[in-house]
């Protein structure tokens, strides 16, 4: 009765209040419990990759479906701004350093910056065809862009948004990781199974890493200090662990349909991962192997999510929230593994 009550409330409020935050709700079979919902803007279309500046507590997320940016203060549960003339935006990420966010605007083949306090576009840089998830390398201030449908790399300069190589993959390619343990970047190539290590100087291929059991390898998270990848297979709902030094895969679990985005909390020694089917599982991690900590359908459109390392709470944008309208999900850890 009192969350009834407490709903009703919220929804009175005027629709000019960015959010509006939730008592604690416990989500399903998974070890999170709901703590705050803010509003978002631009109708009720599909998200896609999301990306957090921790020291300032800003939020930003692709809404492909609208074709913009959102800029959320996560403290305050408000929506800053959003930047528009961003089509078919999936790939976000902030480089706190750079006072700079880089999306890449797929619709255009472009790779976009954009001024992280005046939400201002710097530049526009082209890319391969279909760009998708993005990486950056603080040593040589260098942007990543997969650009899926094409199998290449686009190496972009995040100053001044020069181009400063393409690379052939062989293969349509997921997401890109920058692995600073070791300096170098690893590449998803969904068309071949497996994942490459290039060096970041040379930008040449370094080495091949087959992932058998996973059919068309696309999100990935890295544990750097253990060396292992984990790596989301879209075709056969499954996630592998990949130990990185010894080249060969070590661990296998189901997860949810068509897996898309995955976090990892290295302090907790945690693994989350959404799918498009809107099923979320969570994995607690152990010298390269898995334990499952609960697995269970979020919300429709549930696919992608950010991780607070400080914190331990994560952000799930949903495009069609209990009021039909899109919102933000924030999560505290239920146990004190991750608290």
């Amino acid at each position: 009765m009192r969350l009834r009550v407490w709903l009703l409330a919220c929804a009175m409020v005027s629709t000019s209040l960015a959010g509006c935050s939730t008592p604690p709700q416990p989500a399903g079979g998974l070890p999170l419990r709901k703590v705050s919902e803010t509003a978002l803007t631009g109708g009720a279309v599909r998200f896609d990759y999301t990306a957090l500046d921790t020291g300032r507590g800003r939020l930003f997320i692709a809404h492909m479906g609208a074709g913009e940016l959102i800029d959320v203060d996560v403290h305050t549960h408000e929506v800053v701004r959003t930047v528009p003339d961003l089509p078919d935006v999936h790939g976000v990420i902030v480089v706190p350093d750079e006072h700079r966010v880089y999306a890449t605007a797929t619709g255009n083949n472009q790779l976009v910056a954009i001024d992280e306090d005046s939400g201002r576009v710097v530049f526009r840089a082209p890319t391969d065809t279909y760009p998708d998830g993005l990486a950056y390398d603080p040593i040589r201030r260098a942007v990543w862009t997969t650009n899926e449908s094409a199998g290449t790399e686009t190496v972009v300069d995040a100053a001044t948004g020069a181009i400063r190589a393409t690379l052939p993959l062989g293969g349509e390619v997921g997401n890109v990781v920058y692995d600073s343990s070791v300096d170098q970047m690893v590449v998803a190539v969904q068309g071949r199974n497996d994942l490459v290590a290039i060096d970041p100087d040379s930008f040449s291929v370094t080495e091949r890493i087959p992932t058998p059991g996973c059919d068309h390898p696309h999100g990935l998270a890295l544990d750097a200090t253990d060396q292992v990848m984990f790596v989301g297979c879209e075709a056969n709902a499954t996630m592998v662990t990949v130990d990185l030094f010894n080249r060969a895969v070590v661990d296998h679990h189901e997860v949810g349909e068509t897996p898309d985005v995955l976090v990892y909390d290295s302090d907790a020694g945690r693994v989350y991962i959404a799918a498009e089917s809107g099923w979320v599982s969570v994995f607690d991690h152990h010298q390269g192997h898995l334990t499952s900590r609960g697995s269970a359908h979020l919300a429709d459109g549930a696919h992608s999510l950010a991780l607070d390392p400080n914190s331990h709470h994560t952000y799930f944008p949903i495009p069609k929230g209990p009021m039909g309208s899109p919102v933000l999900w924030e999560f505290e850890p239920l146990d004190r593994q991750a608290a």
